[in-house]
């Protein structure tokens, strides 16, 4: 049996503690040792950005950032983002847009989304493509996603 090692992290506000073999990825961990499963495990190579999370309010592949890494750092996921008004505004225009099918990539986009609205509140529509061409969806081509976050930074702006 591996050596376990304790980490203690900022996980969608609170603290925790949490021991990990000494290589587990911050995917893993928050999957298998704290339930956190809106972060998905896609290509498992930091290319398709299903485990998108956000570590000090900047997107990052949780499955290519070892858990020891987040030691005195802020995650969040969707699941800490069920009172945020951007995130809430981004859900809906995504459900309204059609721009949710299958759902496997959705946390990841939106994850993405969120935090391009925060330091860019009225992107284009080719910057929101490029902000978001790190999270590959096989359902919608893409339009829908992009309307969904146009439509909602237009709203937020008002």
């Amino acid at each position: 049996m591996a050596k376990k090692i304790l980490h203690s992290l900022t996980l969608n506000g609170e603290e925790v503690e949490v021991a990990t073999p000494a290589g587990a990825t911050l995917l893993e961990t928050m999957r298998e040792d704290l339930r956190i499963l809106s972060a998905k495990r896609g290509c498992n190579q930091g290319v398709c950005g299903a485990c998108t999370v956000l570590i000090d309010g900047k997107p990052v592949r949780s499955c290519l950032t070892l858990t020891a890494r987040c030691e005195g750092h802020a995650v969040q996921t969707m699941e800490g983002m069920d009172k945020d008004r951007v995130m809430a505004t981004l859900q809906r225009h995504m459900v309204e847009s059609g721009g949710v099918q299958c759902g496997f990539c959705t946390s990841g986009i939106l994850i993405s989304a969120r935090e391009l609205l925060e330091s860019e509140p009225l992107p284009s529509r080719a910057t929101v493509k490029t902000a978001l061409s790190g999270n590959i969806c096989r359902c919608t081509g893409y339009r829908t996603i992009v309307d969904a976050v146009c439509g909602a930074a237009e709203e937020l702006s008002r």
